[in-house]
């Protein structure tokens, strides 16, 4: 499966943003799919992610603010960011992968296909 990531951008504090990941060559909702994040010399970390059973899981840090769905019919993966904070702002990662469990769906070494990143900025 390919994906294709849109939708970062530079907002205030407090806004919103949202950020989508189109995939072709694959059938988005037979994978576990997720969103991750990289700020400068930071290490990347789990945000958000779906897994293929429609169970949706979050990092603490964003719980209650960002919001993870997945469009069957538009075969696009979603992730809504309201109240956003400086904090926020890194590099954004869609990633995909079969057979997760809860357990494993926030490691990031066991997605196996990425979308490139798009940069989201919090200014304060």
């Amino acid at each position: 499966v390919q994906l294709q990531a849109s939708g970062g951008g530079l907002v205030q504090a407090g806004g919103s943003l949202r950020l989508s990941c189109a995939a072709s060559g694959g059938t988005l909702r037979a994978y576990s799919v997720g969103y991750f994040r990289q700020a400068p010399g930071k290490e990347r970390e789990f945000v958000a992610a779906v897994k293929w059973d429609g169970s949706t899981y979050y990092a603490d840090s964003v719980k209650g603010r960002f919001t993870i769905s997945r469009d069957n019919a538009k075969n696009t993966l979603y992730l809504q960011m309201n109240s956003l904070k400086p904090s926020d702002t890194a590099i954004y990662s869609c990633a995909a992968a079969r057979g997760l469990i809860a357990s494993t769906i926030k490691l990031v070494d066991k997605y196996d296909y990425w979308g490139q990143g798009t940069q989201v900025t919090v200014s304060s």
